[in-house]
């Protein structure tokens, strides 16, 4: 098992945190001494997950705060929230998502619900977090993405799925390239800038959480899976093991600027940390600047002009 460094001092939030790879992600940065905001679209399941997690780690230090990723306005006001407490931000983990709605759905901002709650909304939390992550000494962002990356399209033409016949897959799969870029891009953006700041990714391969039902579910009456993942001959892992792809990212000395990483085991879907392949879509440093820019332009958040 990974051990996550010592994280005395530091402070890192951790959006979808109340249940699966961010509850854990939560649960072992808590255990290694960081101070943890679970970022949450339901406090009551939040402050579940908390006296859980403060059931192990007694002396740990969580605090639980609300942010809707699928509502720009709730981004704007936890970002405004972290700011006004004025504490330098050490670690960003953008693990909140959804998978695979049956049918195409629209957040608060009429954004089609997928790029919206998984890019859109993640988008605008770290550009509007930038300055409290930029007070830091050595700041980190590290984002979710997915296996279904690698058969992602961007389509700038139609990114909100508006004119084409709505997939639950391809949408996801454009979503999680579209994260991929964005660390790929925020990498970029920091070097270029001269930031102290770390950008990276990963994914978990196939490992067991809610997300494989929760998504599917939406606008049922019963609860569903997602065709994919229910499939019988897939390998699958547990949420331990799932999320150490993602603190390792997140907390490794070893993690480099722009680096994904993921399971090294069978089909990259279960196994030990390795570094991940990188589909040549998040190689395109054009494809990642014009996403970043579309980004702004739908978003309203900008990163600061440079100084100069």
């Amino acid at each position: 098992m990974y051990a996550v460094p010592d994280q005395t001092g530091t402070l890192a939030v951790v959006t979808g945190a109340n249940s699966g790879t961010g509850k854990e992600t939560s649960r072992r940065l808590a255990g290694a001494g960081a101070h943890v905001v679970m970022a949450v679209r339901t406090v009551a399941k939040g402050e579940q997950a908390r006296a859980e997690i403060l059931t192990e780690h007694p002396q740990a230090r969580i605090d639980v705060r609300r942010v809707d990723l699928a509502d720009l306005s709730s981004v704007e006001e936890f970002a405004d929230g972290l700011i006004a407490d004025a504490a330098p931000l050490d670690l960003l983990v953008n693990n909140a998502g959804v998978m695979a709605p049956p049918t195409r759905m629209t957040t608060a901002d009429g954004f089609e619900l997928q790029l919206g709650s998984n890019f859109l909304g993640p988008f605008a939390l770290t550009l509007r977090l930038l300055p409290l992550l930029l007070a830091a000494k050595a700041p980190r962002v590290t984002t979710m993405s997915s296996g279904m990356a690698d058969y992602g399209r961007i389509r700038f033409d139609d990114l909100q799925w508006e004119r084409r016949r709505y997939s639950p897959y391809r949408s996801y799969a454009q979503s999680k390239l579209a994260d991929l870029m964005l660390a790929r891009q925020l990498a970029t953006v920091a070097a270029e800038r001269g930031w102290n700041l770390l950008s990276t990714a990963a994914h978990p391969g196939y490992t067991r959480t809610n997300l494989q039902t929760a998504g599917a579910s939406l606008g049922r009456d019963k609860p569903r899976s997602a065709p994919l993942t229910s499939l019988p001959l897939l390998p699958s892992q547990g949420v331990e093991q799932g999320t150490e792809p993602l603190l390792y990212a997140a907390t490794s000395p070893d993690a480099a600027a722009g680096g994904y990483y993921g399971p090294g085991g069978r089909f990259g879907l279960v196994g030990p940390t390795t570094t991940a392949r990188v589909t040549k879509r998040a190689l395109d440093t054009a494809a990642n600047a014009r996403l970043w820019h579309e980004a702004e332009l739908l978003t309203g958040v900008a990163l600061p002009a440079p100084v100069v």
